[in-house]
């Protein structure tokens, strides 16, 4: 697996895109404007470039022509929301386009997408010492297998790609549920006492009063 290529002028984005990716286990190298991220793809390859649109000196597109060649798949990061500049990006060769600002749920989802269609996702992630495999919807711990039902196995992936931060117990239940589900936020409290017995989580995987819950990130 090759790492991402970040190309973002702006540091606290190039990071927060860094951390985001870190969730499902994506290695990133940082590029800060066009003739940096040149030098990069010139010397490296890459599953994957972010690009932002508007850098100093050689921009977005510009850097496009560089990067056609290598046939590495780009994803444009940029503020401009007008057609033109999306069906500019498009005929470029980019393969999506996400405004700013954007959720990291929303890059992730689509990162996601991208490597599932590029068949380069990794194909498993080690977390608190559990293994899991996304595509098997299976975990393990010392190799041996956790039994999750699909419910406790979509909560265990919303927790995964989101530790560090709090989660509502709402966003987490109608995320896992559905809106239209007739069951009740004790439903959430249940299967989250479940999973935290079936994976070894009793301290890692907290309760944050009148919140939600939070699994805690690594260090």
């Amino acid at each position: 697996m090759y790492p991402v290529l970040i190309v973002e002028d702006e540091a606290a984005i190039a990071d927060l895109i860094e951390d985001t990716l870190a969730r499902l286990d994506y290695p990133c190298v940082k590029a800060f404007d066009g003739e940096e991220a040149a030098t990069c793809i010139e010397e490296q390859t890459f599953d994957l470039i972010l690009l932002d649109v508007m850098l100093p000196g050689i921009d977005g597109f510009a850097l496009m022509d560089y990067i056609r060649p290598t046939g590495t798949p780009v994803i444009f990061l940029t503020a401009r929301s007008s057609v033109e500049d999306l069906v500019r990006g498009l005929k470029a060769g980019a393969y999506d386009y996400i405004l700013k600002p954007f959720a990291p749920e929303e890059l992730l989802a689509r990162v996601d997408g991208l490597m599932r269609h590029m068949g380069k996702r990794s194909r498993s992630l080690t977390v608190w010492g559990v293994e899991i495999h996304p595509d098997l919807r299976t975990a393990s711990r010392d190799g041996k297998p956790i039994g999750l039902t699909p419910r406790e196995f979509d909560l265990l992936m919303m927790l995964v790609t989101n530790r560090g931060m709090v989660l509502y117990r709402d966003t987490l239940f109608e995320r896992v549920w559905g809106l239209d589900s007739e069951a009740s936020t004790r439903t959430l409290d249940i299967h989250i006492s479940r999973l935290r017995k079936k994976l070894g989580w009793e301290h890692q995987l907290r309760s944050v009063p009148k919140v939600g819950y939070l699994l805690e990130a690594e260090r």
